[in-house]
């Protein structure tokens, strides 16, 4: 995919204020109902004060209104050495299992996690709570990662309040899938000190009275980047400024255009932190873990089903 971009496309947008060649309306929409979430996958690096490092993956997956719930994997995903613990967090079911926590062996090492969902809120639109819950996990009594915000139980911040040593831990990459129409809605942190971003990408057509479709992509609401005919522009990137970061930004729509009209392609966006002076930008997808590993950059991908 890396061999289709031209060195000549690449751009810097400040995020902080549009370009005089993109209008404040290139990100509103008539119709301002998002796609769907089907899931959402985050990649974490765990080190203790041990040396010992872990790569963790949570993810959130919505398929029916009956199958919802939480993945966690210790271990490079997809290995066959890893371990998982899994959560059904949908609140018709399992009713005893929205609170409690679990011992998991893994790697010489002991995982606990804690959990409580017993009063987790959700958007219509995804599968990841939005307020009022928690999970805790800790590995070899020490804090490795806290998902949610509300730490109701009293055992847990004792036990927290009590010299619990806190690892340090950072978000590598984000991966979200979305269903619907071509309008996507979502929030990323480009860096463990930033803050949360609102970034909204859109396909216009020719129902909206285009000649041709338009891809556009706001970041808080302020427009980045406006690619036009994007029929022949249906791979391309960019590059824009983010809390003073580099970010470079990638998009990949030539299975809304060219695939089977029979299947409903997937459209693939991609934003990745830039070190320094970097002067390669993409990696083939499978590459994406080892350099994680290496780096920590930080990756969002967006993977978009375009559905009749």
């Amino acid at each position: 995919m890396a061999s289709c971009f031209s060195e000549y496309a690449i751009q810097v947008s400040d995020a902080s204020c549009s370009s005089h060649s993109i209008t404040n309306h290139s990100c509103i929409s008539p119709n301002p109902i998002p796609s769907i979430q089907n899931s959402i996958t985050s990649l974490y690096k765990i080190f203790l004060s041990t040396k010992k490092n872990f790569l963790i993956t949570a993810t959130w997956s919505k398929n029916t209104t009956t199958n919802q719930g939480l993945t966690i994997n210790f271990g490079e995903e997809n290995n066959n050495h890893s371990s998982s613990f899994k959560l059904n967090t949908n609140s018709k079911l399992l009713r005893k299992k929205k609170k409690g926590h679990k011992y998991i062996e893994f790697d010489n090492s002991k995982f606990e996690i804690f959990w409580d969902f017993s009063a987790a809120k959700y958007s219509t639109n995804g599968p990841e709570p939005i307020d009022g819950y928690y999970v805790l996990l800790m590995i070899d009594s020490e804090l490795g990662l806290v998902l949610g915000t509300t730490i109701s139980d009293e055992a847990v911040m004792k036990r927290l309040k009590s010299g619990t040593k806190l690892a340090k831990s950072s978000l590598i990459s984000r991966r979200e899938h979305f269903s619907g129409n071509t309008l996507y809605s979502t929030k990323a942190r480009f860096s463990d000190s930033g803050d949360a971003h609102d970034i909204l990408i859109r396909c216009s057509g020719e129902n909206e009275g285009l000649k041709s479709p338009v891809l556009s992509v706001c970041v808080d609401k302020k427009p980045v980047i406006r690619v036009k005919r994007l029929q022949w522009n249906f791979r391309g990137n960019q590059t824009i400024f983010v809390d003073g970061l580099l970010i470079d930004l990638m998009w990949d729509v030539h299975d809304w255009f060219f695939n089977n009209p029979a299947s409903s392609g997937f459209a693939v966006f991609m934003f990745r932190t830039r070190r320094g002076m970097e002067s390669r930008l993409w990696l083939l997808e499978e590459k994406l873990v080892q350099k994680e590993q290496e780096k920590l950059e930080f990756s969002l991908l967006i993977y978009a089903c375009k559905t009749p």
